[in-house]
């Protein structure tokens, strides 16, 4: 057709805003999205409207430069062409700010101690340099490794490996635990340059004599907060003693909690600071409610919310394993659908939930915070923290479940006397305060606590266990 225009946009955030320049009647107009760095993104076009110009004004006077006219493309980090061609059939057009800010520090071989969500690109952030860097020599033995908590997200990041090296002459494979080693084995007798593994899996084979870590030159730490919650620190430690004190180590983490900072501390050499997507950022879609209740009457509570206000997809998330389970059974027998996911779970009984939960066969899923980010289901519209977290950074990743691809959310946070204080420790971290409910049958005997101080200025006793805590927290 002669008479089309073709407008471009780089969607941040699952939005995509657009100032259309003067159309004259009868142009077809062509919506071409470009997505940044392989983020999934679910555009949604709720507006559509245009206006015509002044007829005597210049067209040239009203056209403005596209919003990514300076943006970096991946041409501009130094990548080799063989990357360029795979991440261009890939779709993928910009780096996201994770891998804009990453792959540069990671090229100049540098330690890198990052900070970012799931979905925000961070595995190329971390597998495009090191594919270049180990693809300069490929050798058939292990000089890149990738460490991933979890069986899916190594089969993940393999499958992205695969698609970034495709037109680079490595080897690549993944071993994970829950399944047969024999061919796992055989994968990687047969030669490998980048093996991805989770940590259980990686320590039997290493005690079996069938893979040696002496010529790692870049290892990835991938989700290490995750790997803390599911008590796999003590392996991440044999794991790092055992890779030459010469490699470059990259460790990405959505928190940092002591136990991570205390590793990269020890682990790392100087490292260059990333951080996209700071903690303290929660997504403005979501309506977030405190509700002051006591702590034995918190089941009845979440069966009210439940009744009173529907379940179409919740996420609840206790403070143990024992409780997840104990709530699940109750709902159960309450004619509520729900099931429980945590760290005791087989590996197929956590897909199996999560499948359920995703397909709509189950409407409630009781976790613990290992679930925090590693369930992904774009549809969730309730989070309850029947627990209230005490790490406010956590509070943060909890919520992030729900109003994901440009939907609302709700939080509700069940608050009883003695999880009061971490009320405040999140309210002064996220910078607002939480809508208080009393509007349900279940309140507590307690007066509700004096609206938090957002911006304090008297600093706590020194030594003091408030004092303590806050030190912990970046305000």
């Amino acid at each position: 057709m002669d008479n089309v225009k073709t407008i471009s946009a780089v969607v941040e955030g699952g939005k995509v805003v657009l100032e259309f320049p003067e159309l004259l009647d009868g142009t077809e107009v062509v919506l071409q999205v470009l997505t940044t760095g392989g983020v999934e993104v679910n555009p949604v076009i709720t507006d559509f409207e245009t206006e015509k110009s002044d007829t005597n004004q210049d067209p040239q006077d009203t056209q403005e430069d596209p919003e990514y006219s300076d943006a970096t493309s991946f041409k501009d980090l130094n990548l080799d062409d063989n990357l360029i061609r795979a991440v261009e059939e890939k779709g993928y057009i910009y780096p996201s700010p994770i891998q804009e800010q990453s792959i540069p520090l990671v090229l100049e071989g540098r330690d890198l101690l990052a900070t970012a969500q799931t979905g925000s690109g961070k595995t190329a952030a971390f597998s495009l340099p090191m594919i270049q860097r180990i693809s300069k020599k490929p050798r058939g033995v292990i000089r890149g490794l990738v460490l991933a908590p979890t069986r899916e997200l190594a089969i993940q990041i393999d499958t992205n490996i695969s698609a970034y090296s495709k037109y680079s002459k490595i080897k690549h494979t993944k071993i994970y635990g829950g399944v047969s080693q024999n061919p796992q084995v055989k994968a990687v007798q047969r030669g490998v340059d980048i093996l991805v593994a989770t940590p259980g899996r990686l320590l039997d084979l290493i005690s079996q004599g069938h893979i040696s870590l002496e010529n790692i030159e870049v290892f990835v730490l991938d989700e290490a907060d995750r790997m803390l919650d599911m008590g796999f620190i003590r392996d991440i430690n044999k794991i790092m003693e055992m890779i030459p004190k010469s490699s470059q180590i990259l460790l990405f983490s959505a928190t940092m909690p002591k136990e991570i900072a205390d590793l990269s501390r020890r682990f790392l050499k100087n490292p260059s600071k990333v951080s996209v997507d700071p903690p303290s950022s929660t997504v403005d879609t979501i309506d977030s409610y405190v509700f002051f209740v006591e702590k034995k009457e918190k089941f009845k509570l979440l069966l009210h919310l439940l009744k009173e206000e529907g379940n179409d997809k919740t996420l609840v998330f206790t403070r143990t394993k024992h409780l997840a389970n104990k709530v699940a059974r109750m709902l159960t027998k309450e004619g509520i659908d729900a099931s429980a996911i945590h760290g005791n779970k087989s590996q197929s009984a956590r897909e199996k939930a999560l499948a359920q939960f995703r397909n709509g066969e189950i409407s409630v899923l009781v976790a613990t915070d290992i679930a925090a980010r590693g369930i992904d289901v774009l549809d969730i519209t309730h989070v309850i923290n029947y627990d209230m977290s005490n790490e406010p950074e956590t509070y943060v990743h909890r919520i992030g479940r729900t109003a994901r691809a440009g939907k609302s959310g709700v939080a509700y946070n069940f608050c009883e006397e003695k999880e009061r204080p971490y009320l405040r420790d999140i309210e002064r971290l996220i910078g607002q305060h939480l809508i208080r409910r009393q509007d349900h049958p279940h309140t507590s005997h307690l007066a509700d606590p004096q609206m938090t101080d957002l911006n304090p200025k008297k600093t706590a006793r020194k030594g003091s266990k408030s004092s303590k805590r806050r030190r912990k927290i970046k305000h």
